[in-house]
Parts: structure tokens; sequence; C-alpha cells
């Protein structure tokens, strides 16, 4: 989950597939004493690994937080999953920031994106 609001909000491009996806769903602990700055490390560790393509986040008014990561191929994936560093925030976040989370990680086998150029005409306008 990003703790950068600064950023626009506009989803990850479509892709030429195939390529993965890593979904991370969490719920957060109340002590969050660290988080902030491990993330926004992690977002920017992650940017290093050749084959990363891009990032999605969003956070319900519970705090069920989703973050979705894109990678090229199988072999970014690993790197990113391997990577020390990372190694050590995840075992932070089991041990302090989660109260539980889930990992899904897939191949995309399709991807499309639409992206509107112009507002929609309104009929009742007059």
């Amino acid at each position: 989950m990003s703790d950068h609001p600064e950023l626009p909000v506009v989803p990850v491009e479509a892709y030429e597939p195939p390529y993965y996806v890593a979904v991370f769903t969490a719920l957060r602990t109340e002590d969050q004493s660290g988080y902030s700055e491990t993330n926004a490390r992690m977002e920017d560790l992650v940017k290093e690994v050749p084959g990363f393509l891009g990032m999605d986040h969003a956070q319900t008014p519970g705090g069920l937080g989703i973050t979705v990561a894109y990678f090229r191929d199988a072999d970014a994936l690993t790197q990113w999953r391997s990577d020390a560093e990372h190694r050590a925030a995840q075992n932070r976040g089991r041990a302090e920031w989660y109260q539980r989370y889930t990992l899904h990680v897939a191949k995309v086998e399709r991807s499309h994106g639409f992206v509107r150029t112009q507002l929609p005409q309104n009929p009742t306008a007059g």
C-alpha cells in the first residue's frame, strides 16, 4: 500500500502477455511504527528489478489493503521474492505490521486497457 498520495492515480498499463502479477492483500495491525519508511524503501527497491512493470495500490475504509505488482517474467518475480532486504521487510511485516495477508501469484494470459479521450456528451443539457 503506497503512502505516496502525491503521485497521480492511474492504473498500470496493460502489457502484452504473458507476464506475471503478485497480488498482496493485507489487513494491518494498529502499530505501524516504521511501516511507511520500509514501504517507501520497498517501492524504490522493486523498481530496480529488471522486468518490474509497475504496481497498483488500493485500500478500503475498513483497512484492507491490496497491492498488485506486475513483472515481465518469472525470473523478475523470483529476483524480487529472494531479495534480502525484501525478505527482511517480510519478516518484520509478519512480526509487527500485518494481522493477516494473502499472496496470489498468477501468469497473465490476456490484458487490455481503456482510456477515455473526451468527456461523454450530456444529452439532457441544453
